[in-house]
């Protein structure tokens, strides 16, 4: 058997096959919406997956306020930040981030699963999230994508 026939193919950002994606995330729960997400921005749903290349598609979520939770987290939650001065510390629930912006939510919760390095944020600027069902992409011609259930 020839050892060498088989070849391990590693893609860089410049030979990446990025395509663009729609996901409807009307009437679906916030954690299971966030969690295929993060899966397409990291590129884990291709064969060429490379764990160190930003090798996922421009994902565009539309219908972001009409994202549910399950539970009573929309009040029980609580979301904490410190500025890093004192007395900084400031909390709110998911009901309040969702009334200052629809979107915020969403994108909160994509972003904790990515990962936290350079990498992370540059797949992270991949991510266009709209309350409502338009969106300005339609020039990037995307495909409208099913999640599992």
């Amino acid at each position: 058997m020839d050892h060498l026939s088989y070849k391990t193919l590693s893609v860089n950002k410049a030979a990446a096959d990025k395509g663009w994606v729609v996901i409807d995330a009307g009437d679906s729960t916030l954690g299971r919406v966030a969690t295929q997400i993060a899966m397409i921005l990291r590129g884990k749903t291709k064969p060429s997956f490379t764990p160190n290349a930003d090798c996922g598609d421009n994902v565009i979520v539309i219908n972001a306020d009409k994202v549910r939770m399950t539970g009573k987290k929309w009040d029980k939650k609580t979301f904490v930040t410190h500025t890093g001065y004192p007395g900084g510390q400031k909390t709110f629930t998911p009901r309040e981030l969702k009334a200052k912006s629809s979107t915020l939510l969403v994108e909160r919760a994509v972003k904790g699963m990515l990962p936290k390095s350079r990498l992370g944020r540059e797949q992270f600027r991949n991510l266009y999230v709209y309350p409502g069902v338009e969106h300005p992409h339609e020039a990037q011609q995307p495909v409208q994508v099913k999640l599992t259930k």
